[in-house]
């Protein structure tokens, strides 16, 4: 009973130790007889420094600085017009404005946390019923179809339905958002735990674990990266779905000013929006990342 809820003890031990005491490859032996050295160690590799945290921030940047330059080149050169590309000044120009005018700070405000509540919202519901889907067959049989069919409904579809039951407000919009974060958890969930080891259910079964116990203590914590690629997925959505509510229905918020920019022909506005959007969509997504890491070292 002991061992099963050990987090170090896991079904790769005696596979790992056979890894460890196993010969030096034919290969390593015959650069060995040829006086060559051996292959390096994994943690020198260079995958290895890639993968270093103070190397892959520089990585990362590489290609929006080269999206940059090509942004000014393209709008200095007079390829297009201030109306259809404006430089990247002018952008700076329209946020500082925005922000002086307390405006900016508001937009982006008022849509994380309809993206939050929303992401939240439909994260849960879609792990417990892709949990329940992925754990039952007659739940399979009764729900799967129906949530399948939904699911290819666009998300613009669900907009005047919305509007027409919960009026013009933060519940409709809200709602949307929760729609588009459910469908990926869902998905993800009820099929990683549909192919968990059955010989680690049923030892556990052994050890008398059975229900929510044994969903908490051995299933969940066996599709932990897939449930996190669900809910990265998820938030990704939702932002989506955010941008659908907030252009058709609203007067605060990104996609909100994405469409009052549209109609005022102030292009340096919207790109404004659009950068935003791109910057804390990327900022909510590393945070997720950084969860996901810590919950891999702690179950899985």
């Amino acid at each position: 009973m002991s061992t099963l809820g050990d987090p170090h003890i896991t079904g790769n031990t005696v596979a790992d130790e056979r890894a460890a005491a196993a010969p030096a490859t034919t290969a390593d032996a015959a650069r060995a007889g040829a006086g060559q050295a051996p292959a390096p160690a994994p943690g020198w590799s260079p995958a290895g420094v890639r993968s270093r945290n103070w190397a892959r921030l520089p990585l990362g940047l590489i290609i929006p600085a080269v999206l940059l330059a090509a942004w000014q080149i393209a709008s200095s050169s007079h390829l297009f017009t201030v109306v259809q590309l404006p430089p990247p000044a002018m952008v700076l120009e329209a946020a500082g404005e925005l922000l002086e005018r307390g405006e900016l700070g508001t937009h982006i405000a008022i849509s994380t946390q309809r993206v939050v509540i929303g992401f939240l919202v439909g994260a849960l519901l879609g792990l417990v019923l892709g949990a329940t889907v992925g754990l039952s067959k007659i739940a399979d049989a009764l729900l799967a179809p129906t949530i399948g069919a939904l699911r290819a409904v666009p998300s613009l579809a669900w907009v005047p339905l919305l509007i027409l039951w919960l009026k013009i407000g933060e519940d409709s919009k809200v709602t949307l958002i929760i729609i588009g974060a459910f469908f990926p958890v869902f998905t993800t969930v009820s099929l990683a735990l549909r192919h968990v080891d059955r010989n680690l259910v049923e030892a556990a079964r052994a050890f008398g674990l059975k229900g929510v116990r044994l969903l908490t203590t051995v299933q969940l914590p066996a599709v932990v990266p897939a449930v996190f690629s669900g809910l990265r997925l998820a938030l990704a959505q939702a932002w989506l779905f955010l941008v659908a509510a907030e252009l058709i229905a609203s007067s605060m918020g990104l996609g909100f000013l994405l469409m009052d920019s549209q109609n005022n022909g102030r292009t340096d506005r919207l790109f404004l929006a659009i950068v935003m959007l791109a910057v804390i969509g990327k900022i909510t997504d590393a945070l997720l990342g950084l969860a996901e890491k810590w919950a891999v070292k702690r179950w899985a």
